[in-house]
């Protein structure tokens, strides 16, 4: 399980959580500033760094890889401005999102969730 801190990247949050956790086929869980991945299977673990290099990506990707540094500290992963800088993104909606304790599987509906939960029962 690893920890990223995202508190000085707060506006990309839900973006970089999304790369991320593709990125290294992982399970994405939100908090307050920051998102936990843990490992699609059991007996794996996610590799620290294939996150730091997909962070790095994802910064490099939207412009901001010479404002940011990813710093490693066992199992949390921190995202440090290097000028002060903040990213700037225009306030979008924020659709919640639902996320089955079973599996992990995420999804925006709050519909669907409750059927997806369902299945487990069955």
């Amino acid at each position: 399980m690893i920890t990223v801190n995202c508190h000085e990247v707060e506006p990309i949050l839900h973006e970089l959580m999304i790369y991320v956790a593709d990125q290294v086929a992982a399970v994405p869980f939100i908090k307050f500033h920051k998102f936990i991945l843990t490992p699609i299977m059991d007996d794996e673990s996610v590799n620290g760094d294939d996150v730091i290099s997909s962070i790095k990506e994802f910064l490099d990707s939207i412009g901001e890889k010479h404002n940011y540094a990813v710093i490693s500290n066992e199992d949390t992963i921190t995202i440090k401005s290097i000028h002060g800088k903040q990213i700037e993104r225009e306030k979008q909606p924020q659709s919640q999102l639902f996320s089955c304790t079973h599996c992990g599987y995420v999804t925006q509906y709050e519909v669907e969730h409750n059927n997806h939960v369902k299945i487990h029962y069955l």
